[in-house]
């Protein structure tokens, strides 16, 4: 494994952690303000777990 593979799992895992805590501050560092991002803030509006679900996707989904 390379060392750049290694720092992209370390990234991921922090985004991850990050999501738990804010879901749309991972889903903002993983895709930017788009679509992506504007539906997560409207997910975790409704429901904090259904935006943790969607940030987790979008970070582990490439």
């Amino acid at each position: 494994m390379t060392t750049v593979a290694k720092n992209e799992g370390t990234a991921d895992v922090l985004r991850i952690l990050l999501s738990i805590i804010l879901p749309p501050v991972g889903v903002f560092f993983e895709v930017g303000i788009g679509l992506h991002f504007w539906l997560n803030i409207l997910l975790t509006l409704f429901g904090y777990v259904p935006g943790i679900i969607h940030a987790v996707w979008i970070i582990l989904r490439k």
